[in-house]
């Protein structure tokens, strides 16, 4: 059984001020898998679902998927990743020129700037402040 997204449709709606798409749940559904990847030896207290406990948590997974939707919807992308992966594209007769570079961090999945920076916030990816 699949798990549950981290945001709704409404909670898109409110974070981005427009309608939400009319393919939201699937969307916020691929942006959750995406936010499980990045955070795959992230340490944060969970659920038999593997839903987070502490609200902060669960509002800064919900706010990292709607900023990844929002990224996607603004791109053209459709949550698949193939949207931008060429700098120039042409149909009939075929024509792909140069790869576009890659945005993927040490965990290869490309995270919407806002989205890297929800997680960074709420402390759930690496890296560490030290008091100087």
């Amino acid at each position: 059984m699949a798990r549950q997204p981290y945001a709704t449709p409404e909670q898109l709606a409110t974070y981005t001020g427009q309608a939400a798409p009319a393919d939201a749940e699937r969307l916020l559904a691929r942006a959750g898998e995406d936010i499980d990847s990045a955070l795959l030896t992230a340490i944060y207290p969970v659920d038999e679902d593997g839903d987070p406990l502490d609200a902060k948590t669960a509002a800064a997974l919900a706010a990292a998927s709607c900023a990844q939707v929002e990224y996607w919807v603004a791109a053209g992308d459709d949550g698949t990743g193939a949207q931008g992966r060429w700098d120039s594209v042409s149909i009939g007769p075929v024509s792909l020129s140069g790869r576009a570079a890659s945005t993927a961090g040490a965990s290869g999945v490309e995270l919407a700037p806002r989205a890297a920076r929800e997680l960074r916030r709420a402390g759930l990816t690496p890296g560490r402040v030290a008091a100087w």
